[in-house]
């Protein structure tokens, strides 16, 4: 690996107008990163890639890269882009450990990070390094949220977080496990106990149903309930996943691994939601696709479904009469995710969308003062490191909100 970075390194053009950075959704100096590496200073290269994004290594693993910052490189245009994510990977791997902890002059003011995911993270480390007190609370009972129980092992080794827990404890960030915002302890709770402002990034883990017939049955799961926990679910042989996204893609091929031996994805239109890389790893992995096929119920044999009436676009505007029953052990619902609302509902002046999405203003914060948010909770289901853009807008409203209060 060492020396295919270095070759990597070396075919950067340094660009005067890095396309690759203006892709990246953090704005990472790549070329500056490549050349700090170049010249040995690795220590140096990590500590600029964690104070921008401290998810980098997470984000150099997991990251739709073909669509930011190797998408985006101008030697892709006629060859081969530089393959950022890879040295990008092996600098942040070695600082996560080696990194030095400095200490800072504490501002004797608390905040409350609910939910420790990517967002969750991100603002606890901003907020810990500018001096304030911070304590997360998390629902379940490891760091990580979607990185944790959303994402798969063999795509996202899960002892990265647990180095990242060590790393937040020794920046004097306390974490308490298994203690849900919105049940027994409130946002009110929160501000009555002292905490001068509170960060939400609890994500989005309802999973959304298709409100067909059959949803209830014994053979039917939904793909974020199962990743969460694969070894516990026995699906059988034949597997049918209803949906084409990224997280589909990681059911399917979870599935895989897991003893099915037959997994089917099934879309209404012509094209899966699901970048290209994640295609070409499920089939890889022996997953196969079907499009055109519209779901109207799932039986104890299977889904049933009917053809697709679709438009110039491939998109599906209707389906046709004729039915078809599909044999499948097992059938997952993998369509999308929507926000729990319990925090809505039990906090007066906090107002949420539509979709129960919350609702935040430019600087992060949201209807009710001192409570901002960021992450899947306000923009619904996104990537780790568009968690971390908006997780470093709304901490820094934060500081500024203290700083003024």
């Amino acid at each position: 690996m060492g020396l295919h970075i270095i070759d990597e390194a070396n075919r950067c053009l340094n660009c005067k107008k890095p396309m690759c950075q203006k892709g990246c959704p953090v704005h990472t100096p790549i070329p500056h990163i490549i050349q700090m590496f170049k010249e040995n200073q690795v220590m140096e290269a990590g500590k600029e890639l964690f104070e921008n994004n401290p998810m980098s290594v997470i984000c150099s693993i997991v990251c739709n890269h073909e669509q930011q910052c190797v998408g985006n490189c101008v030697l892709g245009r006629k060859g081969t882009p530089v393959h950022f994510s890879s040295i990008e990977n092996y600098i942040s791997d070695t600082y996560l450990d080696r990194m030095e902890i400095p200490k800072v002059q504490k501002k004797g003011k608390k905040v409350a990070v609910i939910g420790a995911g990517p967002a969750g993270i991100t603002a606890a480390v901003i907020l810990a390094k500018a001096g304030y007190d911070v304590t997360i609370f998390e629902w379940k009972d490891k760091i990580g949220g979607i990185m944790q129980y959303g994402i798969p092992e063999f795509r996202l080794p899960k002892s990265i977080l647990d180095r990242y827990q060590k790393r937040l404890l020794e920046m004097g960030i306390k974490i308490r496990p298994n203690t849900t915002i919105g049940a027994v302890l409130k946002i009110d709770d929160l501000l009555r106990d002292g905490y001068a402002s509170i960060f939400v990034g609890t994500g989005v883990w309802k999973a959304r149903n298709l409100g067909i017939h059959g949803e209830c049955l014994g053979n039917v799961q939904f793909g974020i309930d199962y990743l969460a926990n694969p070894s516990g679910y026995q699906l059988g042989e034949n597997v049918a996943v209803i949906g084409m996204g990224n997280a589909a893609m990681d059911v399917a091929r979870t599935a895989l691994r897991n003893g099915a031996r037959h997994v089917t994805l099934y879309a209404r239109g012509t094209r899966a939601a699901a970048s290209s890389h994640e295609i070409s790893y499920a089939q890889l992995d022996g997953a196969e696709f079907v499009f055109g096929k519209e779901i109207r119920r799932i039986t104890e044999k299977g889904p049933v479904f009917s053809n697709s009436i679709l438009d110039e676009n491939g998109k599906a505007i209707g389906f046709e009469e004729e039915e078809e029953q599909v044999e499948a052990d097992s059938t997952i619902i993998s369509i999308s995710q929507g926000p729990r609302r319990k925090l809505i509902r039990t906090t007066v002046g906090l107002e949420g969308s539509d979709r129960g999405l919350l609702i935040v203003d430019e600087n992060g914060m949201t209807t009710k003062p001192g409570v901002f948010a960021a992450g899947d909770v306000t923009t619904g289901s996104k990537t780790v490191v568009h968690a971390v853009e908006g997780a470093k807008i709304a901490a820094m409203g934060m500081i500024r909100y203290m700083e003024e209060n």
